[in-house]
């Protein structure tokens, strides 16, 4: 796999993210334990390459049966918006019923390595028989948006997007979204929906910090730690946090660690130019192949994107261990709604509806993201302890909060400023 694929995918979901979160430092300690309107995610990421720049599609099954079941849909809406909570399961049954008939999804800008959709992809097509197609695998929350207004009426005009918080509420003001409440509606914490049904954030990845085991006998479990002599040379970023959504979001997660907060990014700029001072903050980006040949040892990145290189460096022999600072917890989340008047309409809403069921909630762990009902799922014992390894615990997870729109904004503001003088040289 190049660096420039790898890049590409960066790229991509650097237009992706909008709203952020973060806990602070002061629940932490209370615990006890040690866009603007555009995207942003991963910059330079480290994830592996998804599907090219083609198109994703898996053969239609026989029952496919066009838009005829546009009424069913509607009507199944319907029923669950008026009951205040979430999809009855006879309205359920009516769903998917209506969706196998259909018998394909269209999907938009989810590459295969991006919080293990291959594995929802797949999954998805083998328990309800619905096709897929993904266009545009590395296409940003603007590209989905653009595609849903310009194909409208047209049989590949998407069924559903994953989009940042910025363009969920520019879908909704534009009448774009169908109203859905899923089955586990109710489960999904307040502030993952919309109160009106038109979206609902099925997943969200926090910043974590991976480190290659056979280079570093003891890697870092906090922000604190980077700081220490023994990992001079040895701490990267996911790309500059001017360009690079990851990047970005490691400096606010540094400055919750820090005494800063979502009105005041300072501390986080501050402690990467200490990094940077004292040589411990290598000026490269990361990358799976500058992880798998020794090159880089310790990788400030979305927890979602560790997954793909720790695949990669099993085969060159190296353990990638990846952990989540509990001096500073930050997240980043993204919505998933079903458009209004779309080709296969019913297959739309069930693709949300599998994506916050148990099992599309497990394969996003598996991904290194963290569902939207991570709660419900560690009640119901199905977050496996290797997992709960890797995250903070569900207290420190519960209370995770995010910034308001004009918070993000000022912050990113204050990061595009003083970045270069401080810390890049430029």
């Amino acid at each position: 796999m190049s660096e420039d694929i790898l890049k590409s995918i960066g790229r991509r979901r650097f237009l992706q993210f909008g709203l952020l979160a973060a806990a602070s430092p002061a629940f932490l300690a209370a615990c006890g334990d040690s866009d603007s309107s555009s995207d942003a995610t991963s910059g330079n990421s480290a994830a592996p390459a998804a599907t090219g720049g083609s198109a994703t599609t898996a053969a239609a099954p026989a029952s496919t049966a066009g838009s005829a079941t546009t009424a069913a849909g509607s009507a199944t809406t319907a029923a669950a918006a008026s009951s205040g909570g979430g999809l009855s399961e006879a309205d359920l049954a009516a769903l998917t019923a209506a969706a196998t008939k259909e018998g394909k999804v269209n999907l938009i800008a989810l590459p295969d390595s991006w919080a293990n959709y291959k594995d929802n992809l797949a999954d998805f097509k083998t328990k309800y028989n619905i096709a897929f197609n993904v266009a545009n695998p590395d296409g940003s929350s603007s590209d989905e948006i653009t595609a849903v207004t310009t194909l409208s009426g047209q049989a590949t005009q998407p069924d559903s997007v994953d989009v940042s918080p910025a363009f969920a509420q520019k879908g909704k003001d534009s009448g774009l979204f169908d109203t859905f409440k899923p089955s586990t509606w109710d489960e999904i914490p307040d502030v993952l929906k919309d109160a009106d049904g038109q979206w609902v954030a099925a997943y969200y990845g926090l910043v974590g910090i991976g480190t290659v085991t056979e280079d570093v006998k003891n890697p870092p479990k906090t922000w604190a730690d980077l700081k220490k002599p023994e990992y001079k040379g040895l701490v990267v970023l996911n790309g500059d946090p001017r360009k690079s959504g990851s990047a970005l979001a490691a400096v606010f997660a540094a400055a919750l660690a820090n005494g800063g907060s979502f009105d005041n990014a300072q501390p986080g700029i501050d402690y990467f130019a200490e990094l940077h001072s004292n040589g411990n903050l290598l000026p490269t980006d990361l990358s799976a192949a500058s992880l798998s040949k020794g090159e880089v040892s310790i990788a400030i990145d979305w927890t979602y994107n560790m997954p793909g290189p720790t695949e990669q460096l099993k085969t060159a022999g190296k353990t990638l261990a990846t952990v989540v600072p509990t001096d500073g917890v930050y997240a980043g989340y993204y919505c998933q709604a079903a458009i209004k008047g779309s080709p296969n309409p019913n297959a739309g809403k069930l693709w949300v509806e599998w994506l916050v069921s148990d099992d599309g909630a497990v394969n996003y762990l598996e991904g290194g993201a963290l569902p939207a009902r991570y709660a419900a799922l560690l009640k119901a014992g199905k977050v496996s302890d290797a997992i709960k390894a890797t995250l903070p615990n569900a207290e420190q997870i519960a209370k995770i909060a995010f910034p308001t729109q004009a918070q993000t904004d000022a912050a990113t503001a204050l990061v595009t400023d003083q970045w270069g003088p401080k810390v890049a040289g430029s």
